[in-house]
């Protein structure tokens, strides 16, 4: 059970997700014009999904930070909400999970970790996204 957190705190959470989201597409070469605050969606303290538009690039992404969670990203035009987009990670989690449990070469103990990460993660955030009380607003 997690203690609840003051106003500073969520604050506090929510500006390290965005830096790890920010870094995350750095490190990829992909560096953010800005985010569009609107659509993107905070579930503190578990999960952030931030709506980012490119520099120089006219396409948008979808960024997924959180507790516990992989950082990882898909092309906006795959998720229309925040809501969609949890989906989509989460199938494509359940997806690289399966490809890497089912490798014809076996597979190492680091490897089955990751996988284990994935589809935790993956369920997870497919039950957040069941919850009509967190997506009410977004409707």
């Amino acid at each position: 059970m997690t203690t609840p957190m003051n106003e500073e705190q969520m604050q506090a959470w929510v500006r390290s997700q965005y830096q790890t989201a920010n870094g995350y597409l750095a490190e990829r070469g992909l560096v953010t014009d800005r985010v569009l605050t609107k659509e993107s969606r905070m579930l503190v303290p578990h999960v952030t999904v931030w709506k980012f538009s490119l520099q120089r690039l006219t396409e948008k992404v979808w960024v997924i930070a959180g507790t516990d969670l992989p950082t990882d990203h898909i092309d906006a035009s795959l998720a229309a909400t925040a809501q969609d987009a949890l989906r989509y990670f989460s199938y494509m989690w359940q997806l690289k999970a399966d490809k890497i449990l089912n490798s014809e070469s076996g597979i190492s103990k680091e490897q089955q970790s990751i996988a284990d990460v994935l589809v935790k993660s993956a369920e997870r955030i497919f039950q957040m996204s069941e919850e009509k009380q967190l997506w009410e607003e977004e409707a």
